[in-house]
């Protein structure tokens, strides 16, 4: 496998292999949890710190944890750090750990952080893995603060809770519905695949 540079480990996360809109990873919460900017960005740090810190373990470990229990090992490292998580939120942030729910402890069955500790840290040094975690955790966090920017703004008027949207404009209900969620994932889906069709043809040319 050829040795990948900071730089190209932050693009492929931001980017070229964007866990949301590229590989199509971590649905769920993106639907569920972006209905307000506030806790969309909560989630979003949440599933970094994971993600980064898992990676740096998952390869600080490569070396010495058995093949075959290796599947068993990661989900074990994930689980530590979201109850580590979940515990703080309970302790300093309660009304949003209250309205995220379920989808904290769901954290531990984000493809995101398993495909990473799989495909990336398991193969390679700690620095690389955890810039890897830190550019798949902003990818994956900055698609939901923009699908939750739409939302909240359409539904609510308001951007963080604060206000901007005159109260004489018709609030869109349906966009703090499901429904809102799948119609602008879909339409961000589909503006950045069609911004970059050119460059995936490239690629897969080339490649």
């Amino acid at each position: 496998m050829a040795k990948l540079t900071g730089q190209a480990i932050i693009i492929k996360g931001l980017w070229t292999d964007n866990p949301v809109f590229r590989q199509i990873l971590g649905i769920c919460s993106a639907l569920a949890v972006t209905n307000l900017m506030l806790n969309t960005l909560i989630m979003g740090l949440s599933l970094i710190f994971v993600t980064a810190l898992s990676n740096v373990t998952v390869s600080v470990l490569r070396n010495v944890t058995p093949t075959r229990i290796r599947m068993m090992v990661q989900t074990l490292i994930i689980a530590s750090y979201v109850i580590i998580v979940d515990i703080l939120l309970k302790a300093y942030l309660p009304d949003i750990s209250e309205a995220l729910g379920a989808y904290v402890g769901l954290i531990i069955t984000n493809c995101i952080i398993m495909g990473r500790c799989e495909a990336f840290a398991r193969h390679n040094p700690v620095w690389p893995s955890f810039v890897d975690g830190i550019a798949s955790g902003v990818g994956y966090a900055l698609v939901l603060l923009a699908v939750a920017f739409f939302r909240e703004a359409a539904g609510f008027g308001s951007i963080f809770g604060v206000p901007l949207i005159p109260s004489e404009w018709t609030r869109w209900t349906i966009m703090v519905m499901p429904p809102g969620a799948f119609f602008m994932l879909g339409i961000i889906i589909w503006v950045v695949r069609s911004i970059g069709g050119k460059e995936l043809q490239k690629d897969e040319t080339t490649s």
